[in-house]
């Protein structure tokens, strides 16, 4: 099933954070949550971090703990990506 490259990202008092549009979850750990959507990579840090929930089909993704960042990262273009394939 193909995503659409929409997707939602909420952080609830900065304890709770749910998402969709989720492709894959590249990495976690209890102080950083590294997912990937349509248009790139969102990196999610903290502590004590927990995923509570992520389904691939639908790409519904949430997760718990004290999360302090979050930060988008977009998908490699043009020259850079041609050279690093």
């Amino acid at each position: 099933m193909e995503q659409s490259e929409q997707h939602t990202l909420n952080v609830e008092n900065c304890k709770r954070i749910t998402a969709t549009g989720i492709q894959t979850v590249d990495s976690f750990s209890a102080s950083q949550l590294v997912l990937s959507y349509a248009g790139g990579k969102i990196n999610v840090t903290g502590s004590e971090m927990k995923i509570t929930s992520f389904s691939k089909s639908n790409g519904q993704f949430s997760a718990s703990g004290n999360i302090t960042g979050v930060k988008y990262s977009a998908k490699s273009t043009g020259l850079k990506q041609k050279l690093f394939r």
